[in-house]
C-alpha cells in the first residue's frame, strides 16, 4: 500500500474516511463496525461517526474484538455521536480497525484481530491510526487494508 495523499488537521482525517464510505456503495442498514480500545479509541470513533452521520448506515462500536459487547453508535442532540445501547447484531460491510489495537500492552493480540476480520470475509477493511502505529506494529502487511488513515499528533505544545 502506498501513500497517495497528505492532508492536515481533523478534516484531513474525516474527509477521506467519509469519501471512502460514500464510494463503497453502502445502503440502508449496512453496518460500519469500529473495533477499538475502550476509552482511548472511543472519542475518535465517535468523531468518525459524526463525520458520516448523514450516510444511511448503521454504526457499531466493538470494544477490542468482543462482538458480544457491541454497542450502537447513535446521534445525541447537541452532543454528536455517542456509543449507546447494545447493537443487537454485528454484520459489517466495512470493518474499521483503530490503531489502539496495535499498541503494545493492549489486551488483544494481532491474531485475535485477524480472526475477527476473517469472520467477515466480505467486509472491506479500513484502518485509522496515529503516529504510524500500524506500520510500527507490522499490521500494514498483515491485513488487507482498503484504506488507511494515518494521522500525526506531533508536536504537542503545552501553553501555561
Amino acid at each position: 500500500m502506498e501513500q497517495v495523499e497528505q492532508l492536515s488537521g481533523v478534516s484531513g482525517i474525516l474527509r477521506p474516511f467519509k469519501a471512502y464510505l460514500k464510494e463503497a456503495g453502502l445502503g440502508a442498514g449496512d453496518q460500519v463496525v469500529y473495533y477499538g480500545c475502550p476509552g482511548t479509541c472511543t472519542p475518535f470513533i465517535e468523531l468518525l461517526g459524526f463525520a458520516v452521520r448523514d450516510l444511511p448506515v448503521e454504526q457499531v462500536y466493538v470494544p477490542y474484538v468482543d462482538e458480544a459487547a457491541a454497542k450502537a453508535i447513535r446521534p445525541v442532540g447537541n452532543v454528536g455521536m455517542q456509543v449507546s445501547d447494545p447493537a443487537g447484531r454485528v454484520d459489517p460491510k466495512v470493518i474499521v480497525l483503530m490503531g489502539g489495537l496495535a499498541m503494545p500492552g493492549v489486551p488483544v493480540t494481532k491474531e485475535a484481530v485477524r480472526a475477527v476480520v476473517a469472520a467477515h470475509p466480505e467486509a472491506k477493511v479500513v484502518g485509522v491510526c496515529f503516529m504510524q502505529m500500524f506500520a510500527k506494529a507490522g499490521w500494514v502487511d498483515d491485513f488487507d487494508f482498503d484504506l488507511i488513515v494515518d494521522a500525526a499528533i506531533d508536536p504537542v505544545r503545552i501553553w501555561r
